[in-house]
């Protein structure tokens, strides 16, 4: 479970230890994680704190080895780890800090999947879920580097979809939606455009859990390739 230290990563990571899987939690800021695993181990648990940054290669492969061999094995691996980096029209946009967004949302989405494969392939089984936007499904004006990192983690999770198949390994995407959490605040539109339309939902991060509940109890043989929202809005 990446970015499982706080908002939507660590709600998901406590519920799935309430459930009786074991976490490991895995995110940059090792007092965050070390405070959701002590969280769920407070609750009977069991839960390992692996600080990663999911841009380092080594270091994400490194944490899904201890993961493994630590908890005996991978069965699902939620990518949730996401950030905001920058806002505001591509003409006026930083580089450095648009390439940050990819690197982290989407790059870092793709060290993770690509580490956790041949641990979930030796199971004979498992589960990709990762978490997108719907940003990354329509866009908005002034959200080019967020929009086009989850555009890209969508497409990447049908085509891993489409090749883990074979291996019964299904990959979905959950869409939150606007949760209340450090990175919403950076959710922007141009200029005196508001965030959110006043229809929709704007959860608390507990408010995401019974999806992801839903999508790691699916069959092995159950649904891939697929995005379920939880927005109320069309894209």
């Amino acid at each position: 479970m990446t970015g499982a230290g706080r908002g939507i990563g660590k709600a998901i990571a406590e519920a799935y230890g309430e459930a009786g899987a074991s976490v490991c939690c895995i995110a940059r800021t090792f007092s965050e994680i070390q405070s959701t695993a002590a969280e769920i181990e407070g609750k009977g648990g069991r839960a390992l704190a692996v600080a990663a940054d999911v841009c380092d290669v080594d270091a994400v492969r490194t944490a899904f080895a201890q993961a493994a061999q630590t908890l005996g094995g991978i069965d699902i691996v939620v990518i949730n780890a996401g950030i905001i980096a920058t806002n505001g029209p591509v003409e006026d946009s930083d580089p450095r800090r648009w390439k940050e967004t990819l690197d982290t949302n989407l790059l870092g989405a793709y060290h993770c999947a690509r580490a956790a494969i041949p641990h979930l392939r030796r199971r004979g089984a498992g589960k990709i879920i990762t978490v997108g936007s719907g940003l990354g499904h329509r866009g908005r004006p002034g959200g080019s580097a967020y929009s086009s990192s989850k555009a890209g983690l969508w497409m990447l999770t049908r085509v891993l979809a489409q090749e883990l198949a074979p291996y019964r390994i299904s990959v979905n995407e959950l869409v939150p939606g606007p949760v209340r959490t450090s990175i919403s605040t950076g959710v922007a539109g141009s200029a005196g455009q508001a965030p959110f339309a006043e229809t929709e939902w704007f959860k608390a991060p507990a408010d995401v859990v019974p999806l992801a509940l839903f999508l790691a109890t699916q069959p092995d043989f159950g649904p891939t390739a697929q995005s379920y929202s939880l927005m109320r809005r069309d894209g």
